[in-house]
């Protein structure tokens, strides 16, 4: 994976980049990428066939939270993406290119996408519930 930090703030985790062929050599049964702190949650999953769940339903909670940020994730199905990431500041950070089965996460900082080729289809995850852009987003 890459973690891509702030320059402003040191330490501070903005943006992270899971790629397919990561998973490929996972060893593991289930690898969280996003830590379990912060909006928006991602696991990669690796399994065989045949694995199951027990079958469950998730419980509604009351959260209230002094602060909270819209989380974005998106997941390239078709195609190729460069990803613009932004520090705090607004400044240019990193410039990856995703291709199909890789995914990107934004938890705090600015984004971008330049689609690279035609006809690439992009699932986009974003935390909720959206109560419009004048609520969860400025502009660069």
């Amino acid at each position: 994976m890459e973690f891509i930090y702030s320059r402003v703030l040191p330490g501070e985790l903005l943006h992270v980049i899971k790629k397919l062929s990561e998973v490929e050599f996972q060893e593991e049964f289930r690898k969280d990428i996003i830590d379990a702190d912060n909006f928006i949650q991602c696991s990669s999953l690796k399994m065989d066939a045949g694995h199951t769940f027990k079958p469950h339903k998730h419980i509604y909670k009351d959260r209230h939270y002094p602060r909270q940020i819209a989380q974005e994730s998106w997941v390239v199905i078709r195609g190729s993406v460069r990803c613009v990431f932004y520090d705090l500041d607004d400044t240019i950070l990193s410039e990856p290119i995703l291709k199909a089965g890789d995914a990107s996460f934004t938890l705090a900082g600015g984004h971008t996408y330049v689609i690279l080729e035609d006809n690439t289809t992009v699932y986009e995850f974003k935390t909720g519930p959206y109560e419009g852009q004048e609520f969860d987003k400025t502009f660069i």
